[in-house]
């Protein structure tokens, strides 16, 4: 037990001290949309789904968009310049929020 806080604590002390803000709000952003899933996924299990598309169309927008935004922290973290050539923090936001556009585009549709 002892071992573990210290992991945890060594690895906050790392990240507070070695993120940028940015990645800080795109992980915070990430964590939310992390307990909403969670939270709908409960929620079907104890109540059940009779609106199933409504279930499903919320499920599939919220780790859609975990997936979306992971990849944006992917391109604005600049460990990882190297591998994406011409793509700046910018861009990376800019196809963040269209591709978001079109999800929930899509998700509207499913839904009725």
């Amino acid at each position: 037990m002892a071992k573990t806080v210290g992991v945890l604590s060594k690895f906050y002390c790392e990240y507070s001290a070695k993120t940028s803000k940015k990645l800080k709000v795109i992980d915070a952003y990430l964590f939310y949309i992390l307990l909403t899933g969670i939270f709908q996924f409960v929620y079907c299990m104890l109540v059940g789904t009779f609106p199933f598309n409504s279930f499903l169309s919320g499920f599939i927008s919220t780790v859609s968009s975990f997936v979306l935004g992971v990849c944006l922290r992917l391109q604005v973290n600049p460990e990882n310049k190297n591998q994406f050539h011409g793509i700046s923090p910018e861009r990376g936001f800019a196809d963040f929020i269209f591709a978001h556009a079109i999800l929930h585009l899509v998700v509207m549709n499913f839904i009725g």
